[in-house]
């Protein structure tokens, strides 16, 4: 079906053919028929971004009569933002008619409204609160409508606006045609439909109360104070992210934003605290991605309107399952793809269920990538825009010959060598020690077994292995440098490292016994590390909280826990014995360089 077939006036074809619109999209080729040919109301259920003013805006259109020197249709917004969007594309829909336009909204001097209230318009586009003022004012009268458009009800009473459509549609005739537009059905949308509306209709795009077919939804796990690095680590496996991150108060949603632009990268904030010219100004930098990354609240948010976002995290999940929705929703739009990011902690996933339940779509977790994964990904993005750089020849030729001639000693390979090296090398020494930060469920649980009611701790599950590498505390190996070449060597996230212990020369760590082979196998080929079974492994066992070791001699034991800390946990004679152990010395405790987890860390480069 095309715009042609849809029984629209020529005026308005050739203004929206010279737009582009050629093929309606389904929530518009459900629409406009039933507005052009029914009389009774509508509520129409489609998600944001799927054309909706263009469907309640080209019937509209189509039915006014501009000869008629009267308000004939008001289209009620939740926001600012919203409104003046809705208005310029009224506008642009009747460059031919003589319809005439007019938006009204808070945040702007009432007088410049006033003025142009004086020549009558046909349409008004309105939020609550400024409308009610016009109205109180005498300036606006509403008694002779012919139609009334909600859209996003939903948002609206969400932002407490309920009373001010129920003043409103006080202020309008009975005989007026309301259509409603909602991404969502609450209980008070249905309230206000049963109300205020006769014999209405419900057309519904998708499933009722569900996401966008084209947005698929992701989450990942990690501790909740781990949740700033997280975050980074998502925008930095994602180079060409577009998108906004949701945080849950004023407060949050600055300190999130203050550390990303403070580690370098390409981000801003928008909350209730900005002025409107602070909000215009950040909303516009955004809109033509000189901002990257938009630090919001849903509030806040409300009424963004941008076409092609690639991503929406969730800095935390909302808790309103239907505010997820609107927050999903603002991803995936024009019928692109988009991702919905949510990070939570372990607590959380009996609300990805809910959301699943509701949005009937199923979720999946990923890993959190580590640092090789993110190194990855970037070098070869790197790479891509290198092959899709235009060269401009006239601007570079003169200089060619010199650049030539300077680099004749180097073949291609060792080139393209340091190309990288130059564009990559404090990418890489930035991540080359990144830490897991996945939460690691069995780890949890059995520290929860391990321990009584009054926290002591009981013997846990499976039998585990002294491990000893041949780097230590002469190295500047850490715990978290440990974890981080166990991950890079062995690849696999699943392997649980515990009970840390660095001397000098060597580094010596507990794993489940079932899990030996692996990471045995694959120090193999290293080199420069070896990797090998710590002689008090023999005999080794647990009972009742209690390490034994042949021997039995008292040493320094050390516990390394999921909030990346280690915790001394006994102290006494450090056990010496062949080499494999050696007594610290108090200069070597004072340098056991304990890992910190920080989210100050600044990135590799600056971001544009």
């Amino acid at each position: 079906m095309t715009f042609k077939e849809l029984n629209l006036r020529e005026e308005i074809l050739s203004a929206i053919g010279e737009l582009g619109f050629e093929f309606p999209m389904p929530v518009q080729e459900k629409v406009i028929p039933f507005m052009l040919e029914q009389n009774t109301d509508l509520v129409a259920l489609a998600q944001t971004g799927t054309g909706k003013t263009a469907a309640f805006g080209l019937p509209l259109l189509n039915m006014i009569d501009a000869n008629r020197k009267q308000v004939q249709a008001l289209v009620l917004a939740p926001t600012r933002e919203l409104c003046i969007q809705i208005s310029n594309d009224l506008k642009n829909f009747s460059k031919y008619l003589h319809t005439r336009v007019v938006p009204v909204y808070g945040g702007e001097d009432i007088r410049t409204q006033l003025k142009q209230l004086d020549q009558t318009p046909q349409i008004i586009v309105a939020t609550p609160g400024r409308l009610i003022d016009l109205i109180e004012r005498g300036k606006i009268k509403l008694e002779n409508i012919n139609y009334l458009v909600l859209d996003e009800a939903d948002e609206m009473l969400n932002m407490g606006f309920k009373e001010d459509i129920e003043t409103i549609l006080k202020e309008t005739p009975d005989t007026r045609r309301t259509t409603l537009f909602s991404a969502t059905m609450p209980t008070e949308i249905a309230g206000i439909a049963k109300k205020y509306m006769k014999d209405h209709e419900e057309i519904t795009v998708g499933n009722k109360n569900a996401g966008a077919d084209n947005v698929s939804h992701i989450f990942y796990v990690s501790q909740a104070k781990q949740r700033y690095l997280v975050l980074k680590r998502i925008v930095d496996l994602n180079p060409d992210i577009y998108g906004i991150v949701f945080c849950r108060t004023r407060q949050e949603t600055k300190e999130v934003a203050d550390h990303l632009m403070k580690d370098g990268y390409n981000a801003d904030a928008l909350h209730g605290d900005l002025s409107q010219a602070q909000r215009d100004n950040v909303m516009q930098k955004f809109r033509i991605r000189n901002i990257q990354l938009l630090v919001a609240t849903d509030v806040a948010a409300r009424g963004l309107d941008v076409s092609d976002l690639t991503h929406v995290i969730n800095y935390n999940l909302p808790d309103d399952v239907e505010v997820y929705t609107h927050r999903s929703g603002r991803t995936g739009r024009a019928n692109k793809k988009g991702v919905s990011v949510s990070i939570i902690h372990s607590k959380e996933k009996f609300k990805i269920k809910d959301i699943e339940r509701m949005l009937k779509k199923k979720f999946e977790q990923q890993q959190i990538p580590n640092g090789l994964e993110v190194c990855k990904k970037q070098l070869f993005y790197m790479i891509d825009k290198m092959q899709q750089v235009e060269v401009n020849e006239e601007q570079i030729s003169p200089y060619m010959d010199q650049i030539m001639k300077q680099l004749e000693y180097l073949d291609k390979s060792e080139l393209l060598k340091r190309f990288v090296s130059l564009e990559f090398n404090r990418f890489l020494d930035y991540y080359k020690n990144a830490e897991d930060l996945n939460y690691h469920e069995h780890e949890r649980s059995s520290d929860r077994e391990g321990r009584g009611e009054r926290g002591e701790k009981k013997g846990r599950r499976g039998e585990k292995m002294r491990l000893k590498v041949n780097v230590g505390n002469r190295d500047d190996i850490n715990p978290s440098r440990l974890l981080g070449i166990i991950n890079d060597i062995v690849g696999d996230k699943t392997i649980s490292v515990g009970d840390i212990e660095v001397t000098n020369k060597y580094t010596f760590f507990d794993v489940f016994t079932d899990q030996v082979d692996k990471i045995v196998n694959a120090f193999a080929g290293q080199k420069e590390i070896e990797l090998g079974v710590a002689r008090e492994s023999k005999g080794y066992s647990e009972s009742n909280g209690k390490r034994k070791a042949e021997g039995g001699k008292r040493r320094t034991e050390r516990s390394y826990g999921n909030d990346g800390g280690y915790r001394r946990k006994s102290s006494g004679d450090d056990r010496k014995s062949g080499g494999n152990w050696k007594a610290e010395s108090n200069s070597d405790r004072r340098n056991d360089n304990r890992r910190k987890t920080t989210s100050s860390d600044k990135p590799w480069r600056n971001r544009r």
